[in-house]
């Protein structure tokens, strides 16, 4: 699939109706999410035939693209029930996806032993709202994957993550496979802009084979 129609597909996927402050849910948009997945699709083909886990999935932007570029079985993990209740609306529009939703929060996903996945692909809190958001979910997202993570996050905290991923997650491999924009619309009373350009590297890890 070309990079224009999965856009154009991804573009009638619902966002958030009343995002939450609280979990820094703010929309994946079409065009950044479009670009990742095509790019793990096209350059590492780590999709096609495989079990993927989207953490995090809020109204399931990234776990529907994944699906609809060949993923055997995609599970979305979100704490919200109201994301939730949306992604599986957003899913309900297309036919031929395998996909299901578990209502989970990343702490307690050890409860969770049989959820495990060749790719794990997020776009987790930035911890703006909550100090290391971002790492606790890379730490699940090892705890999950047996082969690879993609990740977005603030290009600003690269090399905090790099150390994270070398020195106490043992990471196989980490690093920046693309950098993009995150055109961040304006979701919630205290935001003053319309939206804001952030810039974001798309990551990929590879999780140590002994985990």
């Amino acid at each position: 699939m070309k990079l224009k129609e999965l856009r154009s597909i991804m573009q009638d996927i619902e966002p958030f109706d009343e995002p939450k402050v609280e979990l820094e849910q703010y929309p994946t948009g079409p065009e950044i999410a479009s670009r990742m997945l095509f790019t793990i699709d096209s350059v590492y083909d780590e999709f096609a035939g495989r079990m993927v886990v989207d953490l995090g999935c809020g109204t399931g932007m990234l776990g529907i693209g994944a699906a609809l570029l060949g993923s055997s079985h995609v599970i979305g993990v979100d704490i919200d029930s109201d994301a939730l209740e949306t992604a599986q609306a957003n899913l309900d529009s297309f036919e031929d996806i395998q996909m299901d939703f578990l209502q989970c929060s990343i702490s307690d996903l050890d409860r969770q032993p049989r959820l495990r996945a060749d790719t794990v692909i997020m776009n987790p809190p930035f911890g703006t709202r909550r100090k290391g958001a971002d790492v606790d979910f890379l730490r699940a997202a090892f705890r999950v994957s047996r082969g690879s993570v993609y990740s977005l996050h603030k290009t600003s905290t690269r090399s905090h993550l790099h150390r994270v991923a070398q020195k106490e997650l043992s990471a196989a491999s980490a690093e920046v496979i693309a950098q993009l924009r995150y055109d961040l619309p304006a979701s919630y009373a205290f935001h003053r802009e319309r939206s804001k350009d952030i810039e974001v590297d798309l990551w990929r890890f590879e999780v140590p084979p002994s985990r």
